[in-house]
C-alpha cells in the first residue's frame, strides 16, 4: 500500500496539542449576549444603521459580488468614491482598495520593491504584522529584521546599504498595543534616502484629528517618501483593505500588484459599509477619543488589581499570562463567565510570551469596562 502522503499531520498535530497551541474555530451567533473584547470594531459602527443600509443598499444596486477584478469589471463608482474620501480624510494624494488589508499589505510591499536586481533594502520591525513580514519575503530584495520600535537600527541598516531601501513598520502593533516612532523613523528614512511604509490599521480610528490615524497624527501624511495601508475591518467595521499614498505610487500598484491584478475586487456591500463608516466618523470624531479612554481605562483597572498589562497606546490592550495553557483556560473562563476576550499565542507572538488581548470600543459603557475588567481579574490565573 502506498504511504499516505498526510500521515505526518497526525503527530504534527500531537506536538501543538501538547504546546498549547492548536486552534480551534468557534462560529459565533449573530445574538451573541457575550460582551465583546475580542473583536476589533473600535469604533462599534459594525452593526450602525448607517452601516448596515449602506451595505444592503449597495448590494442591491450592484450585486453580491465584484464579478472580476478590479482591471476587467470589479471596479465600480462606489470604490472610486470610497478611494477619494479615504485618501482625502487620511491626507494622502491617491488610494486604492484591496479585498483585505493583508492582499494590501504583500502589493505595497512587493510592488514598490521593484523588480530582480533592483537592489532594493527592506528593513523590517521584527514585532510587524504577519502580512508586513510575508510581503517581505515575496519581494525580491534584500531584507533586513531590525529591533522592535528602534530607529537606530533602521538608520544604521539604511547607512549599510547603497541603492533603493524602505522601511517597513506597524503604526500600532497589534499584540501588545504600542505606537511606533514614527516621526523618528520617517528622520532615519530621509537621512538615507528611503521610503517609509506604514501600515495604519490599528491607528485608522482611533489616533490623530478626528480619527485619521497615526500617520497623520505624526505629521507626515501626504509626504511624498510615505505610503500608508489600513483595512477596512476594523474601526470602519467592514471588510477590505487601501493603500494611501502620492498619485504615482498608485498608478504603479494598478499596473504591477499581484493582489491587485489577480483577485477579485472588494464585494459592492463592503465597499458601501466602509464608506457610511468613514462618513459616520467624520461626523462624529468623538469616536476616537472615546475608544483611546475605554482602553486607558482598562488597564488602569487591570494593572491596579496587579495584572501585567501593557500601556495602551491605541485600541488594543495587552495582558500577559504565564503560558500557552493558561492563556486557553483563561480566555475560556472568561467566556464561561459572559466576556469575549482574544487570546494569542506563539506563533502570533513574536516574543513566545501568550497573552489576553483585549479590544476597547468605543460604544462600551463605563459599566461594561467596569465588569469587562472585574471578569479578567477574577478569572486570572496564578503567575
Amino acid at each position: 500500500m502506498p504511504q499516505d502522503p498526510f500521515d505526518w499531520i497526525d503527530a504534527e498535530h500531537e506536538r501543538l496539542r501538547a504546546a498549547g497551541l492548536v486552534r480551534t474555530l468557534r462560529p459565533r451567533a449573530a445574538d451573541s449576549a457575550l460582551l465583546d473584547l475580542a473583536g476589533n470594531d473600535y469604533l462599534g459602527l459594525t452593526h450602525h444603521r448607517e452601516v448596515t443600509e449602506a451595505a444592503a443598499e449597495a448590494a442591491r444596486r450592484w450585486g453580491a459580488g465584484a464579478t472580476g477584478s478590479r482591471l476587467v469589471t470589479g471596479s465600480t463608482a462606489l470604490h472610486a468614491r470610497l478611494e477619494a474620501e479615504l485618501a482625502a480624510f487620511c491626507g494622502f494624494e491617491a488610494a486604492l482598495v484591496f479585498s483585505s488589508g493583508y492582499a494590501a499589505n504583500l502589493a505595497a510591499v512587493t510592488a514598490l520593491s521593484g523588480s530582480v536586481g533592483s537592489g532594493t533594502l527592506l528593513v523590517c520591525d521584527e514585532g510587524n504584522h504577519a502580512s508586513l513580514i510575508d510581503g517581505c519575503r515575496l519581494a525580491r530584495a534584500e531584507r533586513a529584521v531590525v529591533p522592535h520600535a528602534d530607529p537606530e537600527a533602521v538608520r544604521k541598516s539604511l547607512a549599510a546599504h547603497r541603492g533603493r531601501a524602505i522601511a517597513v513598520t506597524d503604526s500600532v502593533f497589534s499584540v501588545d498595543g504600542d505606537a511606533a516612532p514614527l516621526r523618528a523613523l520617517a528622520e532615519a528614512c530621509r537621512s538615507g534616502g528611503a521610503a517609509l511604509l506604514v501600515d495604519d490599521a490599528h491607528g485608522l480610528g482611533v489616533l490623530g484629528e478626528g480619527g485619521r490615524g497615526a500617520v497623520h497624527a505624526a505629521g507626515l501624511a501626504g509626504d511624498a517618501d510615505v505610503v500608508a495601508t489600513v483595512t477596512l475591518s476594523k474601526s470602519l467595521g467592514s471588510q477590505g483593505g487601501a493603500v494611501l499614498g502620492p498619485a504615482r505610487v498608485i498608478e504603479h500598484l494598478v499596473s504591477t500588484a499581484r493582489t491587485f491584478i489577480f483577485d477579485t475586487g472588494l464585494a459592492p456591500a463592503a465597499a458601501g459599509a466602509a464608506l457610511a463608516s468613514l462618513r459616520v466618523l467624520r461626523r462624529e470624531p468623538g469616536r476616537a477619543s472615546r475608544v483611546r479612554a475605554v482602553a486607558g481605562a482598562l488597564h488602569r483597572r487591570l494593572t491596579a488589581a496587579g495584572l501585567t498589562a501593557v500601556r495602551p497606546d491605541a485600541a488594543v490592550v495587552s495582558v500577559r499570562a504565564p503560558s500557552p495553557g493558561a492563556a486557553v483556560r483563561w480566555a475560556a473562563d472568561c467566556r464561561e463567565a459572559g466576556l469575549a476576550v482574544g487570546c494569542f499565542r506563539p506563533p502570533s507572538v513574536p516574543d513566545g510570551v501568550s497573552r489576553l488581548r483585549l479590544t476597547a470600543r468605543a460604544d462600551l459603557s463605563d459599566a461594561q469596562v467596569a465588569a469587562a475588567a472585574d471578569t479578567i481579574v477574577g478569572t486570572a490565573p496564578a503567575a
